[in-house]
């Protein structure tokens, strides 16, 4: 039986409990081959999916609140292919439960794309997260799919910003542990934070981040992704329905 998001606080709960939450490789600790960086091949050949959620609601929001997930698919920075998914949130926003309001929305735009990529950036943190298993590391483990994350700012991890120049970046820990790091994409900008997600390291993480900027702070297929859910929200493109699990076939 496929896996999916849950949808349910118990049920996320208990999948993250001790011993049962995944956990992300290490750098140089056996990342799959086909994430091993090229240099300037990169964007090349490295195929992208990006989500982001756009909701119908302000602040923390309720369970129900209707939401659309967009998905893009991309070569590098170049955007080939998209997808939207409308259907209610699992429950309002808690940090460190992300995936119970998002998680099964997210999935299903992902499933709604027409092929499965080389790897998964989302808008989620990865070990950043009071059990080391954020939203880019669940969708990854029920997707199988090696993840990143980039998010505007930490959960819980700290660091100083880098240097101000493109590329450079420094670690973000909580206590000793790194598990993230801030990456400046170009200089006199705000860094991202980027998190390794399920089965990446963060030397990957960094690397596919960069190869996907085209020029601009964030990732170019990211910024789609908003702007796709964003017009979905709209009625400016169509989009699929996910059912409610109870109606799921």
């Amino acid at each position: 039986m496929a896996r999916s998001c849950p949808d349910g606080r118990n049920e996320l709960l208990a999948g993250l409990s001790e011993g049962a939450a995944p956990r992300p490789t290490r750098v140089g600790s056996g990342a799959p081959a086909s994430l091993a960086c090229a240099g300037d091949g990169l964007h090349h050949r490295w195929l992208l999916r990006l989500l982001i959620c756009a909701w119908g609601a302000h602040g923390r929001g309720a369970a129900g609140d209707p939401g659309w997930a967009g998905a893009t698919l991309a070569v590098g920075a170049q955007i080939v292919g998209s997808a939207v998914v409308r259907g209610p949130a699992g429950d309002s926003y808690e940090p460190g439960l992300l995936a119970l309001r998002e998680g099964p929305l997210l999935e299903a735009a992902v499933r709604a794309l027409p092929r499965m990529p080389d790897v998964l950036l989302v808008n989620a943190t990865g070990g950043d997260h009071p059990r080391r298993a954020g939203l880019a590391v669940q969708l990854g483990a029920i997707l199988e799919l090696p993840t990143v994350g980039v998010t505007h700012r930490p959960l819980l991890a700290g660091g100083d910003w880098p240097l101000d120049q493109a590329g450079a970046r420094s670690p973000l820990q909580i206590g000793e542990e790194e598990v993230g790091c801030w990456l400046r994409t170009r200089p006199q900008v705000r860094p991202l934070a980027v998190h390794p997600g399920w089965h990446t390291s963060l030397d990957t993480a960094c690397a596919v981040v960069l190869g996907t900027v085209g020029g601009v702070r964030r990732p170019e297929p990211l910024r789609e992704a908003r702007r796709v859910a964003r017009r979905a929200r709209a009625g400016l493109v169509p989009t699929r329905t996910r059912p409610v699990r109870g109606d799921d076939p």
